[in-house]
């Protein structure tokens, strides 16, 4: 057999559809067009179909199937229908990346109660809903879950009560469901990122910025690529016997 005649190596995911919330921008567009790349089709979700379509044009210039879809991640039966709708228009569901997140910040004294819930349902909740909506179909086929948390929710913060407590509560699911689903091939995990650079962050003053970086081992701030590389690898072949477990990614910040 010549060289040339050797069949071109399969894509990691190609075959498999992943669905990532939050994908209109930041570490949801990324983690998308990262999985787009290793060959599975694509459910872009943002809280409007219009604010993903951008994500879904750009995966599909690397994989056939991309689109997107629009929902409040914190409306259970909302998200229930929507992840059937998935299944039907894309042929099933294999990877869920939960990535959909809010902040509300301010000092607990000052917090209202409207900021605090809502982060909880979008967050949280939100992450939850998807998690019991594709949890059915995937225990019949095998899956990956990993849901995107915050090193936040390990080491909390001052002024992100409500943010914190949200991110610990999906470490907390995502040890839950893991052991729940562990036994019908479904790999549950969390990936914990650090101060990564995206709109979210974009507003920090840059004297605040530099202590910041001084404080990262590393020496620089995260890039949206090096939580899309963590969340690539969990979904792909060598995630299969990981589960249960949250991968830090903040270049040591938490150290």
């Amino acid at each position: 057999m010549t060289p040339s005649s050797n069949p071109a190596p399969l894509q990691p995911l190609e075959g498999k559809v992943a669905l990532v919330t939050g994908a209109s921008r930041g570490i949801g567009r990324a983690v998308a067009e990262r999985l787009a790349r290793d060959g599975a089709r694509i459910a872009c979700v943002a809280t409007r179909a219009e604010n993903a379509t951008d994500t879904a044009a750009a995966c599909s210039a690397a994989t056939a199937g991309a689109k997107a879809y629009g929902v409040d991640v914190a409306d259970t039966a909302a998200v229930a229908s929507l992840v059937d709708e998935i299944r039907k228009d894309l042929g099933g569901l294999d990877v869920l990346v939960n990535n959909a997140g809010i902040t509300r910040d301010q000092l607990i004294m000052r917090m209202s109660e409207e900021d605090f819930d809502r982060v909880i349902e979008v967050n949280l909740k939100g992450t939850w809903n998807f998690l019991k909506a594709a949890a059915r179909p995937m225990m019949k086929t095998g899956g990956r879950i990993v849901n995107i948390a915050s090193v936040v929710g390990v080491t909390g913060n001052a002024g992100q009560a409500n943010y914190a407590a949200s991110k610990a509560g999906v470490l907390g699911l995502t040890r839950s469901a893991a052991k729940e689903l562990a036994g019908r091939g479904v790999c549950v995990n969390a990936v914990a990122p650090g101060f990564i650079d995206t709109d979210m962050t974009s507003g920090i003053p840059d004297n605040e910025r530099e202590k910041l970086t001084a404080a990262i081992p590393l020496g620089r701030i995260g890039a949206v690529a090096d939580i899309a590389e963590a969340v690539a690898y969990l979904a792909g072949p060598g995630g299969g016997y990981i589960t249960g477990q949250t991968l830090i990614v903040d270049g040591g910040l938490s150290l």
